[in-house]
C-alpha cells in the first residue's frame, strides 16, 4: 500500500510566484545568471517551442515560469511585455544590495530605481528584467521607529519637520 501523498509538497510552503514569461526559456537561463537561479524541472509543450511549466528556486523560494499561451486565456497575452509593464514587483533581502543590482545589470536587467539609502532604512534599489518583470533588492541597515521613518521621509522630501 502507498504513502499517502501530502497536499502540499515539501519546500513549497508559502506564496509562490508564477511569472509569465516571453520567452520562458531565455528568462529561465537570465534568472539563473543575474540571480543564481536554480532550475529544479522544465516540461515543454509536444512540439518543444514554448514551456508548459518551469520550476525554479532562489535560496530557499520558488518560484514558476511558464511562455505566454495567449490562446488559452481568451486571446489575452499575460507576460508583462504584452501588457506593456506589470503590476508586480517581487523582493528580496539580499547581503549586498549594490552587488544584487549590479549583476542583475551585468546579466541584461535595466535599473528602474538606482540603488540609495532609503528613509525606512534599507538600502534599495530596482530593476526591470528582459521579460518585463521589475525586482527589487534591500539590505536592512537600522531598524526604525514609525516616527523616525516619518521624519526620515520628510527631511528626504525636504519637507518641513513640524
Amino acid at each position: 500500500m502507498s504513502q499517502p501523498v501530502p497536499p502540499i509538497p515539501a519546500g513549497m510552503e508559502g506564496m509562490i510566484p508564477h511569472l509569465v514569461c516571453d520567452p520562458c526559456s531565455e528568462a529561465i537561463e537570465f534568472y539563473k545568471k543575474a540571480f543564481g537561479a536554480e532550475e529544479l524541472s522544465r516540461q515543454a509543450m509536444p512540439d518543444g517551442k514554448k514551456l508548459m511549466h518551469a520550476a525554479l528556486r532562489i535560496g530557499k523560494n520558488h518560484f514558476f515560469l511558464v511562455d505566454d499561451f495567449p490562446e488559452y486565456r481568451g486571446g489575452k497575452s499575460y507576460s508583462p511585455k504584452a501588457l506593456g509593464g506589470s503590476g508586480v514587483t517581487i523582493h528580496r533581502y539580499v547581503e549586498d544590495c549594490d552587488a544584487a543590482v549590479k549583476r542583475a545589470v551585468d546579466a541584461g536587467a535595466t535599473i528602474l530605481m538606482p540603488v540609495a539609502d532609503m528613509f525606512w532604512g534599507d538600502r534599495y534599489g530596482a530593476v526591470t528584467d528582459p521579460f518585463g518583470h521589475v525586482w527589487s533588492f534591500a539590505t536592512h541597515l537600522r531598524d526604525l521607529t514609525p516616527d523616525e521613518m516619518a521624519a526620515n521621509m520628510r527631511a528626504q522630501r525636504g519637507e518641513n519637520k513640524g
